[in-house]
């Protein structure tokens, strides 16, 4: 969680809450990082969410709070993809990869993924965000491969098999100014999202449901 200037100056940031903590913590975090910068609630004009692919809680909740923001205060939602945040973790290299990975474990031997390809110094998608199995989508992927993600360590051997290069682990986790560096983008872009229309990008349905289904289909 960060909080910017309109211009995207990072003034404070947080790490992540803990999982079972996350949403009876959020908001009240919201209000000491304004309260720390002196800031009045009415004076955020946008929020940044990261909407997924992720942990369904995690997505759930973020998109409740920045929702419960934009209808208190009015202020405007960009919703922001978490794969293309993740991948600007990579522009810290030197130099960045021109084509990377990003991997995140989705159970099953399945990740959601994406690949990018470095151009006009961002990561740009190449494609939406999916989920596979990781020896399928890494053997599309344009080589030289990079590949980061804190799915790296359920899939290493895969990874390795397909030939990509694994970038240092303090590269695979989100960063909340990613989400700001991204968000800014879209927002100079006009791209933001009506709170009645923001959704979490889940890629794939909630286990229960995968589970009712297996059941009935043996069944």
């Amino acid at each position: 969680m960060a909080l910017a200037t309109a211009g995207g100056q990072i003034i404070a940031a947080a790490g992540p809450l803990g999982v079972h903590a996350h949403a009876s913590e959020l908001m009240p975090a919201v209000e000491r990082m304004l309260a720390d910068a002196g800031w009045p609630a009415d004076s955020l004009t946008e929020v940044f969410v990261s909407t997924g692919p992720g942990s369904f809680t995690g997505l759930r909740i973020g998109v409740s709070v920045a929702r419960t923001l934009s209808w208190a205060i009015g202020a405007k939602i960009v919703a922001v993809p978490t794969l293309e945040c993740l991948a600007c973790n990579a522009l810290s290299l030197t130099p960045p990869p021109s084509n990377l990975a990003v991997i995140l474990d989705a159970k099953g031997g399945r990740v959601f993924c994406g690949a990018f390809e470095f151009l006009d110094g961002r990561y740009v998608p190449t494609g939406d965000a999916r989920m596979d199995v990781p020896q399928a989508f890494l053997a599309r992927c344009p080589r030289p491969l990079a590949v980061l993600g804190e799915g790296i360590p359920n899939h290493r051997q895969a990874i390795l098999d397909c030939g990509g290069a694994i970038v240092d682990s303090s590269l695979w986790a989100a960063r909340a100014e990613n989400v700001v560096r991204v968000g800014r983008r879209l927002a100079e872009a006009g791209q933001y999202t009506p709170g009645g229309d923001l959704l979490p990008c889940y890629v794939r349905r909630p286990d229960p449901e995968e589970k009712w289904e297996r059941l009935h289909a043996k069944t």
